[in-house]
């Protein structure tokens, strides 16, 4: 075990519970390692339920590509700890990581604070102690009381499609999910919104109209759309005709739109928006496997990998399959017991001929794999179980050798599956 893990396994220990959203712990704790949030790089602080992650890493892409140096906060990881905090490009290093995790330990001094917040504060720490000019900060959960919320002046802020998630902690409706997301609004800072219903479009202008925050919202200050291969935006300064985003599927499209939009606001040119399509990557999102062991145990069959776990994600994966060649589309399904496995499922049900449900591997919070199998069948699938992923690839290589195989439910099964295939 490496000396970071020894750390944040301590730090697990420090609060009850793992999501307790408040920001008096943070503040604090800010305070006590003398207020980083206010020495960082320009900040681009994004929230929403879906995209965000993709929306930031084409945004990095773009940056980069301009020649600037990034600091990128995201989460969860997949496989490390490390792939959360990028200082100026770079994933930490191990000994960079485990040196700022134990400052903020000791400086914590064994008060209560969740894993999120402590380890974002350490993340804070590292931005401020190595030069770049730009800082990508995503936010764990919601908004307004996210560990991350601690900013008060960013450049910019980006609020992707929001959608229902998270009920027990956001709310059950999408007007209080959207007011909390909204909360990464500050007085008279820009903000990019994506494509939105209706219904959370209005709350999040009624808080930029109180804080006096210019909007550049989807349909109304921006427009994109796919033209014979092309990605084609267009905002007030003009019209861009640039390659399509790397990452798969027509979602993609809206996370591409908020990303140029916000480089467009950042005062960036089209080098920098087609280096955001073209050197975007981000794994477990509709990623390709190519190699390793459970791509040779899956023979002439592809394997692909998905980390979307709520309804949207299910009517966006389906999408992209219904997009696909025609082949054969079998599910492995790992989810966490806290989703609406139904929800995700129904759509995916069109555009997939079995599901085998697994339980995710080392995760507490998994849903067994009977009740996922139930869930499944109860929404049209033939579905069935297997004691692990590469148990699930071998059954169906042996019924269908040519077909495509998604690994799919929970980023925290993509992690799962990322390790074991090396």
């Amino acid at each position: 075990m490496a000396d970071s893990d020894v750390i944040l396994d301590r730090m697990m220990s420090l609060h009850p519970k793992i999501i307790d959203l408040t920001l008096d712990r943070v503040w604090r704790l800010l305070h006590t390692v003398d207020d980083p949030q206010d020495k960082l790089p320009p900040v681009i602080h994004l929230a929403g339920t879906n995209g965000k992650g993709s929306t930031l890493a084409m945004l990095r892409a773009g940056l980069e590509g301009a020649g600037k140096r990034v600091h990128a906060y995201t989460s969860p990881h997949l496989a490390r700890f490390h792939e959360r905090i990028r200082l100026a490009g770079e994933l930490i290093s191990e000994e960079a990581l485990t040196k700022v995790l134990d400052r903020a330990y000791a400086a914590n001094g064994g008060d209560t604070i969740t894993y999120f917040e402590i380890t974002t504060v350490a993340a804070l720490m590292a931005f401020v102690e190595t030069p770049a000019d730009f800082t990508l900060l995503e936010t764990g959960l919601g908004g307004r009381l996210d560990a991350t919320n601690v900013v008060n002046k960013p450049a910019l802020t980006i609020i992707t499609p929001i959608s229902i998630d998270h009920t027990q902690f956001l709310g059950d409706t999408l007007t209080a999910i959207a007011g909390e997301k909204a909360g990464i609004l500050k007085r008279g800072v820009p903000c990019i919104v994506g494509p939105q219903p209706d219904e959370a479009l209005e709350v999040i202008e009624a808080k930029a109209a109180r804080l006096g925050c210019p909007l550049f919202a989807h349909g109304q200050h921006w427009h994109m759309a796919e033209e014979r291969g092309r990605f084609i935006f267009q905002d007030e300064t003009g019209l861009l005709d640039l390659p399509m985003p790397a990452l798969i599927g027509p979602h993609q499209l809206e996370n591409a739109g908020a990303a140029v939009a916000a480089l467009r606001q950042l005062g960036f040119g089209e080098a920098a928006c087609e280096a955001a399509m073209r050197n975007v990557s981000w794994p477990a999102r509709m990623q390709r496997l190519r190699h390793g062991p459970l791509v040779e145990a899956a023979g002439d069959a592809e394997l692909w990998l998905d980390g979307g776990h709520n309804p949207a994600a299910g009517e966006t994966l389906a999408k992209v399959l219904a997009g696909l060649p025609d082949r054969p589309t079998h599910l492995i399904c790992g989810m966490l017991n806290t989703k609406d496995i139904a929800g995700y499922l129904r759509p995916l049900s069109r555009v997939a001929d079995s599901l085998t449900a697994i339980s995710i591997p080392d995760e507490p919070n998994t849903l067994p794999s009977d009740v996922t199998a139930r869930e499944a069948r109860g929404v049209g699938f033939a579905a069935g179980e297997a004691a692990s992923v590469a148990d699930a690839i071998a059954d169906i290589r042996a019924k269908d050798p040519d077909s495509r195989i998604l690994i799919c439910g929970s980023l925290y099964l993509a992690g799962s599956v990322l390790k074991r295939n090396g």
